[in-house]
């Protein structure tokens, strides 16, 4: 069956996909790779990198990774999120961008202040691609890493040498903060922020090293840099916004992002959040909640994804200068054809809550509401699925004054 939207039937896979420039997600990850090998005639290659990559696997001992593109003059749109989201790019674009690029890598331990770790550093740190020639070991094989919670990466090839050959531009109040060997991470990460560093720059200079405590700074996996990055910044926000007053009526909002469709539902009250993501049309789910208190444990079924959404509502909150009980809804629906990473989680469910709000006289019209918009556009019984809601039953008896 043909999707509802803009799409079309590539003539290639023969699937329907949100089509951009005739080619399917699918077609694009192909048509990038084939460029790439076209571009790299050899070993040794000159590009820009603008940003480093830090495995996971063989923890202590990782990959340490820098992503580059061969001749190429300016990469910055090929490590952006905000811009991808701001501009609207489709999952082609952003497939073709990022399958371009080569992580050219070697092993380090995560305390290790080898070459390669400060080359990864200097391209963490520069406000802009940073220009480098890269010799390596043998021509990678062209293939396409996917990951849920990371951003999709190209081939991966095992460096013999590399250097930077311009000067990484390394903003002034960041080279204050790495300087501070006495301040902590959290610290370091909350000042850049409150001074308008994104969320994916910020991760990138804590997966490379250089924040926190002089002797407890080390590499940390670049997967659990973008979750320890929205965590943190959230964690502030929930402090700050726990000194605001309750809203005082009802609110929902609903908006997407590549085939991520996010409807967020505030009632009044004190801050609490559960998140509920559901695969449309299956309607299986997965869910995780805080209380007032917070999380002791990390959210294990819906992962960097809970962290991710729950840093774009405290925003909201923020600049409302409300707090609220949130139940947000993320209904995950087959055009998100190639997972990308959870900083969709984060801007698609920044769309929803600048979106337009809806308000309700009760919690009661609006799960009701909540639960038509789940029918009509996605096919899902939202009753059977809220009867599991723990912010739900924890409200149950807990009525409001003016509800009465």
């Amino acid at each position: 069956m043909r999707p509802s939207g803009n799409y079309g039937r590539c003539k290639q896979c023969l699937g329907w996909h949100e089509l951009s420039n005739d080619f399917c997600p699918v077609i694009a990850r192909v048509h990038s790779m084939f460029r790439s090998e076209q571009r790299l005639k050899s070993e040794h290659y000159f590009g820009e990198s603008p940003a480093p990559f830090i495995g996971r696997y063989g923890y202590p001992a990782v990959n340490v990774g820098i992503l580059g593109v061969p001749d190429i003059k300016d990469t910055s749109q090929y490590d952006a999120p905000k811009l991808w989201s701001s501009s609207d790019y489709k999952i082609p674009q952003i497939v073709d961008f990022r399958s371009s690029m080569i992580n050219s890598r070697e092993k380090a331990d995560i305390k290790d202040n080898t070459k390669i770790v400060g080359l990864s550093q200097e391209i963490a740190l520069s406000s802009t691609p940073v220009d480098i020639e890269v010799k390596l070991k043998k021509k990678p094989n062209f293939t396409i890493n996917l990951d849920a919670h990371s951003i999709p990466m190209g081939p991966s090839a095992v460096i013999e040498h590399a250097k930077t050959t311009s000067n990484a531009k390394i903003p002034g109040k960041v080279d204050k903060i790495i300087s501070d060997t006495d301040m902590k991470a959290s610290e370091g990460l909350m000042y850049l922020y409150n001074h308008e560093f994104d969320e994916n720059y910020l991760s990138k200079i804590l997966s490379v090293g250089t924040l926190g405590v002089q002797k407890n700074r080390k590499l940390v996996p670049t997967r659990w840099s973008i979750t320890a990055t929205d965590d943190t910044i959230g964690k502030n926000l929930i402090e700050e916004i726990k000194n605001f007053n309750e809203i005082d009526t009802y609110k929902s909002f609903f908006g997407s992002y590549l085939g991520n469709y996010y409807l967020a539902l505030l009632i009044p009250g004190k801050w609490s959040y559960e998140l509920f993501e559901i695969g449309s049309p299956s309607g299986d789910y997965s869910t995780d909640y805080e209380s007032y208190f917070g999380r002791k444990t990390y959210a294990e079924n819906t992962v960097g994804g809970y962290y991710a959404a729950r840093l774009a509502i405290l925003e909201k909150l923020k600049e409302m200068k409300k707090q609220a009980s949130i139940l947000l809804l993320r209904f995950i629906t087959k055009e998100y054809s190639i997972p990308l990473g959870v900083w969709v989680c984060r801007e698609a469910s920044r769309k929803s809550i600048n979106s337009k709000p809806i308000e309700f006289a009760s919690k009661e019209l609006m799960i009701k509401y909540a639960g038509i918009v789940s029918d009509k556009k996605f096919g899902i019984n939202l009753d059977k699925i809220l009867k599991n809601s723990l912010l739900l039953r924890e409200m149950k008896n807990q009525k409001r004054l003016w509800e009465f």
